[in-house]
């Protein structure tokens, strides 16, 4: 039996398809904003303030592990109602909040494997997501690209554990610009058309790589076809790609390389 802490975007529901195809038991823990997963008979939904009903529930499933996909936004800590272990946790987990959402899952993941439950890698059951070394396009990166990707890579090497940046858009020696708490749409939403950059996206110095890793779509591709980049740079066995075969074609069909370090 397996726990599903399942949370926003297509990531979750890919998840749990797989899940299912597996045969394998589960229940969710549905964390989303508008309770998603409400439809699925083996769907819970808990305030993160229940830490008590949380662990319980596990306990009655008679489950030892867990994983977390989707993103789960920050709550609101004025109006959540708390438990005994509510009570208990959740100022560690407000002290995590001021340093975003990826540090909540962190506080989760420590009071759960204190309690005993094993955290999963997210893509545990779906490895396909994401890629091994090598370049997946006819288009490969020239000359300069490689010089931008190094100094990208130079960049991301440099960040210390508290630094929130998972993405840059490098060309040559100038890094354009640099993601920020809005993601990675919003930083591409500030470029200049024919931009003539590459996208590096890359999980963060010491990221807890069970959860929250770096994510790419066919959106993704059609925002650097829009911006004029020339290709997307992943790292190897640490980022996700979803639609993966619509992305090579899209790609491939736009001149853009998709190369993984």
């Amino acid at each position: 039996m397996i726990g599903l802490f399942l949370g926003d975007t297509d990531f979750s529901k890919i998840v749990l398809t797989r899940i299912k195809k597996l045969k394998k038991k589960y229940f969710i823990i549905d964390f989303s904003k508008n309770n998603k997963f409400k439809k699925d008979r083996y769907s819970h939904r808990i305030s993160i303030g229940k830490f008590g009903k949380i662990l319980n529930l596990i306990k009655e499933k008679k489950s030892k592990k867990v994983l977390f996909a989707g993103k789960i936004s920050k709550p609101k800590f004025s109006s959540l109602r708390l438990d005994l272990k509510g009570i208990y946790y959740m100022p560690s987990v407000i002290k995590a909040a001021k340093k975003g959402d990826v540090a909540i899952i962190k506080t989760i993941i420590k009071i759960l494997n204190k309690e005993g439950i094993k955290v999963f890698s997210s893509i545990y059951f779906n490895p396909e997501l994401a890629l091994k070394s090598g370049n997946y396009t006819k288009l490969k990166p020239n000359k300069y690209d490689l010089f931008s990707i190094k100094k990208g890579i130079k960049f991301f090497n440099k960040l210390n554990n508290l630094d929130h940046v998972q993405a840059l858009i490098v060309s040559g020696s100038k890094i354009i610009a640099k993601e920020g708490r809005g993601g990675t749409k919003k930083m591409l939403a500030n470029l200049k058309k024919k931009t003539q950059g590459v996208l590096i996206k890359f999980p963060k110095n010491n990221q807890d790589l069970r959860m929250d890793l770096p994510t790419i779509g066919l959106q993704t591709l059609k925002d650097c076809k829009k911006y004029g980049l020339k290709g997307i740079v992943l790292k190897s066995k640490k980022n996700i790609i979803i639609d993966k075969l619509k992305c090579i074609q899209f790609a491939n069909k736009n001149k853009i390389f998709i190369k993984v370090t």
